[in-house]
């Protein structure tokens, strides 16, 4: 019954029954198109449904201390984002806890890398905090803010070429095998944003936005790799070129959406 309904759904290619109650839906490859076309024109709001008010921190977030305060923050962006109802007021957690602690962890660790190791931890999870920062692709807060700044090098320098981003069909824009299933890995980390946030503002979990954002950048450097979007010698930009670069861009996107929401910085070069 739900194949049937689902096969005229626009943008769907197949539906195919699997083992163990599950479909498997291929989407059209102007389906995936028209997801980048609606992830460049959203912009910032893409994955936010534009939510309002506070969040109650008492309700959102038990115990006290830095990690509990870093943890209501990003709650109050995540909640209304996801599209959960918030109560008007609330407090933020400012205990002597937080006063003393936060400074001291902000500076052996900067203010980035102490976010991102105290959301990234699953609230039942103790965390463990690193040494000193790394600055090399090992440290996952890094590799997203590298791949993000790598999607505005690509940005930079295609206008310096002469051309803008254009949403293609995947055939369009990857012809082997490893093409297409980095692509698709992409897409499929681009789409799957918005449910991210609904699902981390449904369950007080900002460690889900932070786990997808590594998922995102980890597919978009697969993607960078095997799908350059800059034409490269002495070849001339193409249609090609112009609808990786727009996924590239899409990509961008979600990483500095979700960023934000963290509370974490997106700096355009590194």
């Amino acid at each position: 019954m739900l194949r049937k309904r689902l096969v005229g759904v626009p943008g769907v290619a197949r539906v195919d029954i699997a083992g163990a109650g599950f479909l498997n839906v291929t989407l059209t490859g102007g389906a995936r198109a028209g997801l980048v076309r609606s992830v460049l024109a959203q912009g910032p709001a893409y994955g936010n449904a534009g939510g309002r008010g506070r969040v109650e921190f008492r309700a959102a977030v038990e115990g006290a201390g830095v990690r509990a305060a870093v943890t209501a923050e990003a709650l109050e962006k995540i909640l209304p984002a996801g599209g959960v109802a918030t109560k008007p007021g609330g407090e933020t957690v400012r205990t002597r806890e937080v006063v003393e602690a936060w400074p001291l962890l902000v500076a052996r660790l900067g203010a980035d890398e102490a976010r991102w190791v105290l959301l990234h931890t699953a609230q039942g999870d103790a965390v463990r905090l690193p040494d000193r920062p790394v600055q090399r692709e090992s440290n996952a807060r890094f590799r997203v803010q590298y791949a993000y700044a790598r999607t505005c090098a690509m940005t930079r320098n295609a206008r310096e070429l002469g051309f803008d981003a254009e949403p293609a069909d995947i055939r369009e824009v990857g012809e082997t095998e490893a093409q297409g299933q980095a692509l698709r890995e992409l897409f499929a980390a681009i789409a799957e944003y918005p449910a991210t946030i609904e699902a981390a503002a449904r369950h007080r979990a900002p460690d889900r936005v932070a786990r997808h954002l590594e998922v995102t950048a980890d597919a978009w450097l697969r993607c960078h790799d095997v799908c350059p979007p800059l034409p490269v010698g002495e070849e001339k930009p193409s249609a090609v070129h112009r609808g990786r670069l727009a996924l590239a861009e899409a990509a961008g996107t979600v990483l500095a959406n979700g960023l934000h929401l963290l509370g974490i910085s997106t700096p355009d070069r590194l």
